[in-house]
Order: structure tokens, then sequence, then C-alpha cells
């Protein structure tokens, strides 16, 4: 996967998962602005419901709605994943800017998660496709950049975390899994009320 092939197609492929997601989103919130009765595609029950999670301040952290950040954010995933799969080479520079635009996205979508699961205490099915999306993206943008040498690292530590790249993402997967019905588990066990 640190190779630019693989890379590049894992960019495309979490990019318009991502970007389909926001899309979504974006769409929906125009919905709700247009008529604030309108119930989105997603709201399933009090836990699961993303017009609840529209209407919290969360949603809007930089006085915008948030998804026009994943419209934007995963329109660039694609478009240097396309490059990639073309043989374009990006100077240091560029890889570095790219990791601090991944690991930003990446830092935003764990604290929207936690905001989610011990704030707000509701679930948005398309914002979990893009903290789903942003997983591998994150992973691997970052071993392909401790492997390219781009980010110094031991060379022992690189090799470890080069073998190791599915197992991180595995691992991540297992742990938002874990967060959610632990946060959720009255749900689960039946005790909620409803």
């Amino acid at each position: 996967m640190t190779r630019d092939r693989p890379l590049g197609w894992l960019m495309v492929i979490t990019g318009i998962i991502g970007w389909l997601a926001s899309g979504t989103l974006v769409l929906e919130k125009l919905e709700v602005l247009r008529d604030p009765n309108h119930t989105t595609v997603c709201d399933v029950n009090p836990w699961i419901s993303c017009g609840q999670v529209m209407q919290t301040w969360q949603s809007s952290l930089f006085g915008f709605p948030n998804m026009f950040i994943g419209i934007v954010a995963f329109a660039i995933t694609i478009t240097v994943g396309m490059s990639l799969l073309a043989g374009a080479q990006f100077a240091r520079w560029y890889w570095l800017g790219l990791q601090a635009g991944v690991t930003l996205g990446f830092a935003f979508v764990v604290w929207l998660w936690s905001q989610a699961l011990y704030v707000i205490h509701i679930l948005c099915p398309f914002c979990m496709v893009v903290w789903a999306a942003m997983i591998p993206l994150f992973v691997w943008v970052t071993i392909r950049n401790i492997s390219a040498g781009v980010i110094p690292v031991p060379a022992n530590a690189a090799r470890i975390l080069g073998d190791s790249g599915w197992i991180i993402t595995a691992l991540l997967y297992v742990a938002v899994i874990a967060t959610i019905f632990f946060a959720f588990i009255q749900v689960f066990a039946g005790t909620s009320g409803f």
C-alpha cells in the first residue's frame, strides 16, 4: 500500500466514499435549512439521526456546516489519488502538506466521534461513513510518508509500521465499534426505555 499505485487506489476509493457521504449530508442539510421540519433519510430513532446531529453546534464548528469541509477535502483526496494513478510524482513538501491535511482531518473526525458518543449521544450514519473512510486514509498516507522518508523515523520502526498498516487500520475500526457499543450499551441491552 505504500507504493504510488495501491495508495492511489486507496485514496480514490476512500475519497469517493467520503465524498458521497459528505454530499448526502450537504443535500440533507440544505433540505433542513429549506424546511426545518424535514426528516432526513437517516433519522431512524432517537440514537440514529443525522437531522438531530445537524441541529447541534458541533455540526457547524467553524460557522458553516462541517460537511462542506468533507466535500472539499475528499475531492482533493480523489484528485491526489487519480494523480498517483496517472504516474504523478510529488515533492516532499507536497507530501508534508497532504500529511498535514490528512492528520488535521483525522483529528477533526476523532473530535466529532467523541462529541457524537459522549456529548450529543446520537449517531449520524453518514458521519460514521466519513469516519470509516478517514481511518485507512490517515493510516496509509502516514505509513507511506514514513516509508518514503518524508517523516523521518528509525528504519526498524518504519519497517514495522509498513508491515502493520492493515492491523493498525483493523484495530482502529475495532476501537470505534467498541466505543459505540459501550456508549450505547443501554440501547443494545434494551434498558433505554424505548
